[in-house]
């Protein structure tokens, strides 16, 4: 018969187990019951974790020029450091009109001058003089239906970035700040007028630039020479380029001089 140390030593024995599987049983409960602070925790966590991720992602987004070949990056600079140039030039012409006010001496004079001046810049923006000076032509040759609305707008939009200052397509339609380009069963139309393959802009401003903005990579030449559209780009660097086409432009029907 055992004693009793012998049967206090296998109660002990089957009874480490069994609390070893309780404390194993607790924590899966806990586990899967967790108290409102760890909920709390949790939940501050993730809403970290989740702006973290926004964060970085827009920051990757944001950095336009992170990608850019070297090329590309000089490219850029020679566009911007002319587009300087040009807002230098009109700032000093500006204070040479304004020191010749100031003096008196045929200030009336200078004032028609600088009136005339204005009109005619206005009326290149506007589209209701002709206009002449170095650029480009470029000529965009494609299949028929290949060339896309978004194509075209980007294709303006990079030779205004570029310093155009005045564009025409085919010799008879003058692009200014109103101008829309669409599509229609026939093809490409820009302000109701259709617009014929191959495609001739012509585009007054600083001819290298231009073409620099032309070719830029995912521009213009990149996306007609694409395999998408299979077409082709020639640019021509011009020393004198005319614009000759004009605009109408409508009477605005609510805005009026303040």
């Amino acid at each position: 018969m055992p004693d009793a140390s012998s049967q206090r030593s296998s109660d002990a024995g089957v009874a480490a187990p069994q609390a070893q599987g309780d404390g194993v049983r607790g924590a899966v409960l806990t586990w899967l019951r967790p108290s409102r602070k760890q909920l709390v925790w949790a939940m501050a966590l993730c809403v970290v974790a989740a702006a973290i991720v926004v964060q970085v992602r827009s920051s990757n987004e944001g950095d336009r020029y992170a990608g850019l070949r070297r090329d590309d990056l000089v490219q850029l600079l020679d566009g911007l450091t002319t587009e300087t140039d040009q807002l230098t030039a009109e700032v000093a012409e500006l204070e040479r009109t304004r020191d010749a006010l100031r003096s008196g001496a045929d200030a009336q004079e200078v004032a028609a001058a600088e009136a005339q001046r204005r009109a005619d810049t206005l009326g290149i923006l506007a589209g209701t003089v002709a206009a002449t000076g170095p650029g480009v032509r470029i000529t965009i040759s494609a299949p028929p239906g290949a060339l896309t609305t978004d194509v075209m707008l980007e294709a303006i939009q990079e030779l205004r970035d570029a310093g155009a200052e005045a564009m025409e397509i085919n010799d008879s339609i003058r692009l200014v700040a109103q101008s829309w380009v669409g599509e229609t069963g026939q093809g490409l139309v820009s302000d109701g007028r259709q617009i014929s393959l191959p495609i001739v802009i012509d585009a007054i401003g600083d001819p290298h630039a231009l073409a620099e903005g032309a070719r830029f990579r995912g521009g213009l030449v990149s996306q007609v020479e694409s395999s998408r559209i299979g077409g082709s780009v020639a640019i021509e660097e011009l020393d004198d380029v005319e614009v000759t086409s004009l605009v109408d432009p409508p009477a605005p029907e609510f805005a009026e001089p303040a």
